[in-house]
């Protein structure tokens, strides 16, 4: 009986225009250009392509006196509907935290068996700053970090 109610509650949406909740990797179409911050000598840079072809690809890169001080290789994917956010910090081996929370310009993704971070959070603000988080397990040295970010195109 419920399914019967929300799938007519779905139809009548959509036939007065409301468009349906975004699905898979279009819901974290968010994500999507190019994004930079400054933290004192720091400049932080994240560039995400929209999503297309089953993947995001993103590139973060942190500069710091005229040098390139950090960088990693994002992906994000969706395989038979298993959403994984793919990080690979200077080139490093992938290690894959899949998707365990998604809604309106948020994102959570999640590896409790890696040392740091285990739980990675995306989100737009309300005046569309981009905000990234990491957190680690409660015993962890470092506990989170955080950046934010305003989109340059």
């Amino acid at each position: 009986m419920r399914r019967t109610v929300l799938g007519g509650i779905a139809w009548a949406l959509l036939a007065l225009g409301v468009p349906a909740a975004a699905d898979g990797l279009e819901a974290l179409s968010f994500l999507a250009g190019a994004w930079s911050g400054e933290s004192g000598a720091l400049r932080m840079e994240e560039v995400w392509t929209a999503p297309a072809g089953g993947t995001l690809l993103g590139l973060h890169r942190d500069v710091a006196r005229g040098r390139t001080v950090s960088w990693e290789f994002l992906r994000i994917d969706d395989k038979d509907g298993v959403i994984t956010y793919w990080a690979s910090p200077r080139g490093a081996a992938p290690t894959p935290f899949r998707l365990v929370e998604s809604g309106a310009n948020r994102a959570v993704f999640e590896n409790e068996e890696h040392d740091f971070p285990q739980r990675i959070l995306y989100w737009l603000d309300a005046v569309g700053r981009l905000h990234a988080r990491v957190e680690g397990p409660p015993d962890a040295k470092e506990k989170a970090m955080e950046w934010t970010w305003s989109r340059t195109r």
